[in-house]
This record gives structure tokens, sequence and C-alpha cells, in this order.
């Protein structure tokens, strides 16, 4: 291994080696996680050797540090209290006496009762001030700022998991949830909106624990961490974070959300209609936010085509006048800049990121926008294309930190979460020094 690059560390007690590589059904990070069981398998995942910068995993065991998660898109629950003045069918609830589950509850997913959903989550694009808020009389909040539930589990009912398995791993290996490992959920339809709050929480989990706190994000969580990074002083994170893991981080956008603006994704879910679910997908600021970037993709690489029209990244504002939501081009706009310059993260960085699953590249409509398009694929991880996760390469001489990268060969964006929850925790542990050199005397 070359001198300065870092090895992560695997448990002493030995894992199973994860499956082959394998394929599974695409899903989409903008609706939620199919349901993992409790005792999901954990497993290590060696990397392939394409990727000279990647790293394999070594014995040894793991102190205890301090961890907060950050989920991506749709990675936590979200509350809501009504008192509207109409309702879009006599079957929604106009006004409640307390705050109930926005998201996730599946029962509000269900034939007719899943247009009051949309009409509840959606949000409304002010183009003077350029913020979205919510419908008249919806009052939406975050549960459980600086706890782990509201990202454990999507769902009250915990049929919908997505950071349980890995949060258990580290509760197994000495944690204690809401203590030493704690959750930074967040309204994840909006633009980077919450980092008064999580300064606040790293700096009580570092008087509280007595030293620096190690950031695991996932998805878009990375994007709103880098955002929070960038805007914090080079001896503030020297301070107060030891390391940062990042899983499955679409650096550069991902092309498969042309798809969803374009004609909504369903996610594989019968009862619910592609395009019933699109205007709520478009409503999210942070749907916008992870269109493909040109420091990612070159100029002329075509997305989605029509046997009349080819879209490019060059085309952003026709895309959006030509589907109808011309709002979409205005937030592209505001939130476009906001990490586009890829600014390092200024601390040690553990760049993880999955290969050898087919990822959504371009588009081909027939009958565009309203209709389901021909999908065809390229290299990443279902969600995050290969090209957007190697961004965090760029900053392996950008900064003094050290950049890790590893490639999680077969892992689904999702599934990463629990396929590999032990190596999120032993990836962030260095090696002991080696001694000096012993002078000849």
């Amino acid at each position: 291994m070359p001198e300065g690059v870092v090895a992560p560390l695997v448990p002493s007690v030995p894992l199973p080696k994860c499956p082959p590589p394998h394929k599974p059904a695409q899903r989409l990070t903008l609706l939620p996680p199919p349901p993992l069981p409790p005792s999901a398998a954990l497993c290590w995942q060696e990397p392939s050797s394409r990727f000279p910068d990647a790293v394999s995993p070594s014995a040894s065991p793991i102190p205890v540090q301090i961890r907060a998660a950050i989920p991506g898109d749709l990675g936590n629950q979200l509350e809501a209290k009504l008192d509207k003045p109409t309702v879009v069918h006599y079957l929604c609830s106009k006004k409640t006496d307390s705050y109930f589950t926005l998201w996730l509850n599946l029962e509000l997913l269900l034939p007719v009762i899943i247009d009051c959903w949309i009409d509840n989550i959606r949000l409304i694009y002010n183009r003077t001030s350029k913020i979205t808020e919510p419908p008249d009389g919806v009052d939406v909040k975050v549960p459980g700022f600086g706890q782990t539930f509201s990202l454990e589990f999507l769902d009250p009912s915990k049929r919908s998991t997505y950071f349980y398995t890995l949060v258990q791993s580290l509760v197994d290996w000495g944690y204690q949830r809401d203590k030493d490992v704690r959750g930074a959920p967040y309204d994840w339809r909006k633009a980077p909106n919450y980092f008064v709050a999580l300064r606040k929480m790293i700096e009580l989990m570092y008087e509280q624990n007595g030293g620096p706190v190690v950031l695991i994000a996932h998805s878009m969580g990375n994007m709103y961490t880098l955002y929070f990074l960038n805007h914090q002083t080079q001896d503030w994170k020297d301070k107060y974070i030891k390391d940062y893991v990042s899983l499955g981080a679409p650096w550069g956008g991902v092309a498969k959300t042309l798809h969803v603006l374009a004609s909504g994704d369903n996610n594989r879910i019968p009862v619910i209609s592609s395009l019933k679910i699109r205007d709520q997908q478009r409503s999210a600021v942070s749907t916008n936010w992870l269109l493909p970037y040109n420091y990612t993709w070159p100029p002329d690489k075509i997305f989605v085509s029509t046997p009349t029209v080819n879209y490019t990244l060059q085309d952003y504002q026709k895309f959006y006048k030509d589907i109808n939501f011309e709002d979409g081009w205005l937030m592209r706009q505001d939130t476009e800049p906001l990490v586009y310059q890829m600014i390092p993260p200024g601390v040690r960085l553990h760049c993880l990121f999955g290969t050898g699953v087919e990822t959504p590249d371009s588009f081909y409509y027939e009958a565009f926008p309203d209709k389901e398009p021909k999908i065809y694929y390229s290299d990443g991880d279902g969600t995050v294309n290969l090209e957007s996760a190697l961004q965090c390469k760029k900053w392996v001489d950008m900064q003094k930190q050290e950049v890790i990268l590893f490639e999680l060969s077969g892992n689904e964006h999702i599934e990463m979460l629990s396929n590999l929850s032990p190596l999120v925790q032993m990836v962030i542990e260095l090696k002991k020094p080696k001694p000096p050199p012993t002078q000849n005397k």
C-alpha cells in the first residue's frame, strides 16, 4: 500500500464475506427503500482492483469513537399538523389536533388517500423570495433531531428500515443510541437549511464525550454535509471533526433525476401512478439539486432523447419548459452554485462508492414526457452513476487531509447500508502509528 494511504480496519471478530456481486432491481432514492429485515446479515465486501486508490480491509480491533449520521433524500421521518382552508378530497383530513407521521406512513399511499398525502407534502415555490413553503394550513416538522429513531425506521411501524442495521451494528460494538451515536434528520425536500442545529449538536457531542466526531452520511446527505463543512472554519473542523465517511455520494448529480422530473417514478409500487407522484417529486427543491453537473459529464452527453429533441447538460432550461415545470429551472439556478466549486471538505474523508450495478444513464421517450421511457444503463450503484461517485477522487491532491476511496463492488445504493454497516465503523480508524526507525549504532 502506498505510503500515506490509510487502510480501513475490520473487527477482530471474523465477518462473513458478502455474496458475489448481483444486479438487484433498480431503486429510486426519491421513494422509500423496501423493508429490510432487522436481522439482515452483516458482511464485508472486498473491492475490485479497478481503482488503484481503493483499499481493502485488514484485521484489527476497533476503539469506540463518536458518530453523527446524516441521512439521504427521503431518509428520515417527517410529521405534519393540519388546519387547512380546503382539501382536495372529502376523505382528506382538514384539521388535526396533533402532529401525525407524514413520511413515511404507508397507509397514506393507498389509492385516493394518496391525493391527500401529495397535497400535504408538496411544496410551493415563491419566485420572489426564492424559498419554498408548504400549502396553507400545513405545518411540517422534523422529529427526533439528535436521535436515531427517525432515520433508523422511516415509519413508526418499523416496516421500512433505513439506518437501523448500521446503527444496531454500532450499538453491538459498544455505542449508545442518542449519546455517542446520534442522528441529524432534516427536511430533505428543501435546500440546505439546518446547519446551526447540526453545528451545535456536534459541539455538544464533543463536550459530552470528550473527543471529535465522525460524520457518516449517505446519498444526498453527503451534499448537505459537504455544504456544511465548506461553511465552517478550518480551525473548527480540526477541533470537532475526526473523520467523514461518505456512502453512495452523488457528488456530480445523478442521471435518473431527469426521469423523475419528466415522468415521475413510482418505484415499481403498482398502486401509485408515476404521473400522480410526479408533481410532489418536482416540487422538492432537492430533486432539482441532483441533476447532473457539467464538471462530471461532457456538455454534449445526451441524457434524454425523443423523436425530435435531444437534451444535454446545456438544455436544462428547455427541458423544464418542455415538461411544463419552469419553476424547476429557477430551483436549479438557486441550488446549482451550492457545491458547484467542489471545494474539498477539509477533513479526512473515506469515500465509499458502489459499482457493478446497472444504473440509469440515459432515457429515450417515444411520447415525452408522460409515458415511460426506454432506459439505458451504465455502471454505478443503481442510483448514483460511477462518474458522479468518483468526483471525490479529485480531492486527493487538493487537501492535506487524507482522501481514501473504497469501492463496494456489487453493492446497491440502499443495500450498502445493511451489507456493510460494520465497514462504516471499521473504515474510520487509523492503523497504529509505525514506531520510529531504529537508529544504527
